[in-house]
């Protein structure tokens, strides 16, 4: 039974066994009885009257000193607002708060209740496939492509290029280019195609040559002597052993050619002009149409690895996603002086903004009160403490009832 019931009913129990006294036959149990009665009925309006008196006009009539809450209504509201500022939620109070938190602990122990639940961890492996799966990489491709030439075209490619040449010829990159150039002329020159195109241009050269005396007649008799396959064969034979020779770790040839290429390197990387021209082209090409194909083509690969892991992974219910985060986990626990490093930032953090903002507190409940009209206001009140307020009218009741007992036994009492 709701205590609004209650106390309605107590006061009209009171009032008809006020008004059932009045018609029974006179006797002392009546007479004790109707005492009784009519002090608890005095009683329970008494204590109408003061609940009621709180919220509204009795009876809608305009007494004086009756609808306190409504009349009081703003210094209810700025009492509560200083009660909540400088008492329930006051700066101090926060800061300490704030000061007894480890955040960075307290964040990895919420992750790790979070990441150890397998259903959540599936969970978010599907949403990631999802989103992977559509990011628009036709859309992400023209800012790709103005990135990387942008950065191309504004780096330091002198100073990147040096860095990456030294690196390369520390491990001996230079030598092994090298190598590799002379066994593919080696296959190149191997081939009966080469043979016949060297015998053909030398041959073209030779007889081209003019010579007189002696030494032209002997040099045209040479020619004469010899055709084209055979000049072929033997400019073959000269080039694959030159290049044999020079692939010899011991060949002091070999030592001279890759100090040329080493000196032309260097002198490419300090040459301003041809690194500018360099980046440039570089820049150019990577804008172009076959770059973003090639780019989109590796991005799509990129996509097509990460779900496949993604549904791997979910499969297996994220044993790796877990993994993961405990090593992060593990390796952020270990760095003891970053952890309290950044403990203290975001708490200075924190009690900055709490001191910043603590006035919106006050603000907030004041907005959220006076967007209230009295009646809803009145409503709320009531809801929340309405229920003791009404018990104050039961107790009224029962309490005038058992006085009313009492000075009607105390009105017997003779006084000699």
């Amino acid at each position: 039974m709701k205590s609004r019931n209650l106390a309605a009913i107590s006061l009209v129990a009171m009032a008809c066994g006020f008004l059932l006294t009045l018609f029974l036959p006179e006797n002392t149990a009546v007479k004790l009885l109707r005492g009784g009665f009519e002090a608890g009925l005095v009683g329970g309006i008494a204590d109408w009257f003061a609940v009621t008196a709180l919220f509204r006009h009795p009876l809608g009539l305009p007494i004086p000193h009756t609808s306190l809450l409504l009349k009081n209504r703003n210094k209810i509201v700025e009492s509560l607002i200083s009660a909540m500022e400088n008492e329930l939620l006051n700066k101090e109070s926060i800061q300490n708060k704030l000061r007894g938190i480890k955040f960075i602990s307290l964040g990895s122990s919420m992750l790790t209740k979070f990441f150890s639940r397998k259903q959540t961890r599936v969970e978010i492996l599907a949403r990631l496939s999802v989103l992977v799966s559509q990011i628009p990489g036709e859309k992400a491709l023209p800012y790709l492509q103005s990135a990387l030439a942008g950065y191309v075209r504004n780096a330091d490619l002198k100073q990147t290029a040096d860095t990456v040449l030294t690196r390369l010829l520390h491990d001996g990159r230079d030598k092994e280019a090298l190598d590799y150039g002379l066994e593919q002329a080696e296959v190149w020159l191997s081939r009966p195609e080469t043979k016949a195109m060297l015998g053909q241009l030398a041959s073209s050269k030779l007889a081209e040559v003019k010579l007189g005396g002696l030494k032209g007649v002997a040099f045209q008799a040479f020619v004469g002597f010899v055709d084209e396959e055979m000049l072929g064969e033997l400019l073959q034979n000269m080039l694959r052993s030159a290049i044999r020779d020079i692939q010899d770790e011991d060949n002091v040839y070999r030592e001279d050619i890759i100090r040329e290429i080493r000196v032309a390197l260097f002198q490419l990387v300090n040459d301003e002009e041809r690194m500018k021209a360099l980046a440039d082209w570089a820049s150019a090409e990577l804008e172009g149409q076959e770059a973003g194909a090639f780019l989109l083509a590796r991005l799509e690969e990129i996509r097509g690895r990460v779900l496949a892991l993604l549904e791997e992974d979910r499969v297996r219910g994220g044993r790796g996603l877990f993994a993961a985060y405990a090593l992060l986990a593990r390796r952020i626990a270990g760095e003891k002086e970053w952890v309290f490093e950044w403990e203290g930032k975001i708490r200075s953090s924190l009690i900055a903004f709490a001191e910043a903002n603590h006035y919106r507190i006050g603000v907030l409940v004041k907005e959220n009160l006076d967007k209230m009209d009295d009646a809803s206001l009145v409503a709320m009140l009531e809801q929340k403490v309405g229920k003791d307020l009404q018990w104050i009218r039961v107790n009224g009741a029962v309490c005038g009832f058992v006085v009313g007992l009492a000075l009607t036994l105390i009105q017997w009492i003779p006084l000699t």
